[in-house]
């Protein structure tokens, strides 16, 4: 029952987390902005549409959308939504769970080169770059974590109780700031990148979808959604206490997520993205913050 539950809320509820970012940047900016729902109608405009394919790509170019789906989806079974306990939990998932973004990391990037575009092959080194000084703090984060819970078993690492808060709050806040910060640069939001761009010399994410149309471009925008609904999950679930009861969990943690939205919308209404040299800057600061968590915790 857990299980379907958390399958539902991913599929169904991710394409709502843009919206709530769009929609909070609207208010602050003293607009009505589209629907919350604006998202939904998007992928099911795309999905309707036919695909333009270049006869220089090979098969590369329509598994990069696939499996910027099917990832989200794997990696969310290792994360407690609807309960205290994730579908799939085994000592070590929190590697997998890394690396499952690695992989579709490397299929997106790859199917950008695929299409043998200058811009396309720009914006994906640039996202390969910021990715490899992402990883630092997400895996220093989960090393922190791993020592206080003492388990190696992502589910159990992320339910932090009263007594570990109480225990370990400097190191846990530290967790949360940093991962907070690789969120953003993981699913290319201000001020890493600016998601409503059109000008390629400073795109990352955009500018590697620039030759997808129709479906896969649905896939596309769909997989976006979900990534940036499971990181907010992996964030949420540090904070959230768990009941056991998987609706009354569930409902909480997709509370607690949109509200995630609410803030990255209010971050991106105040700030604007960086310049391309500062951004390797505020991840190695990322990385340091998760660091000292990590010492935190060793003392």
């Amino acid at each position: 029952m857990s299980t379907i539950l958390q399958i539902a809320l991913v599929l169904l509820a991710s394409p709502l987390l843009p919206g709530v970012i769009t929609r909070t940047k609207a208010r602050v900016a003293g607009r009505s902005g589209p629907p919350i729902l604006q998202v939904y109608f998007d992928i099911a405009k795309l999905l309707r549409k036919g695909t333009v394919l270049s006869s220089t790509t090979t098969w590369l170019f329509l598994a990069g959308p696939a499996i910027a789906v099917i990832v989200p989806l794997l990696a969310s079974l290792l994360l407690p939504l609807a309960g205290a306990q994730a579908p799939i939990a085994f000592a070590g998932d929190l590697i997998v769970f890394v690396y499952l973004f690695a992989l579709s990391r490397f299929f997106t990037t790859a199917a950008a080169l695929d299409t043998g575009s200058a811009f396309e092959g720009m914006g994906a080194a640039r996202e390969l770059t910021f990715a490899s000084l992402a990883e630092p703090a997400l895996f220093f984060g989960l090393l922190a974590l791993a020592r206080i819970s003492h388990t190696l078993t992502l589910s159990s690492l992320l339910t932090v109780g009263r007594a570990q808060w109480q225990h370990a709050s400097a190191a846990l806040v530290l967790i949360i700031a940093s991962w907070f910060i690789v969120l953003l640069a993981e699913n290319s939001r201000v001020p890493f990148d600016d998601p409503n761009t059109h000008l390629e010399l400073t795109m990352i994410h955009e500018v590697m979808v620039l030759d997808h149309s129709g479906p896969p471009l649905g896939l596309i925008l769909y997989g976006s959604a979900m990534k940036l609904f499971v990181f907010s999950v992996l964030i949420v679930d540090v904070m959230l206490p768990r009941t056991g009861t998987p609706i009354v969990d569930a409902a909480a943690t997709l509370a607690a997520v949109l509200a995630v939205g609410v803030v990255i919308g209010l971050i991106e209404s105040a700030m604007a993205r960086l310049r391309l040299v500062r951004v390797p800057q505020l991840l190695i600061t990322a990385s340091l913050v998760a660091g000292f968590a990590v010492v935190l915790v060793l003392r």
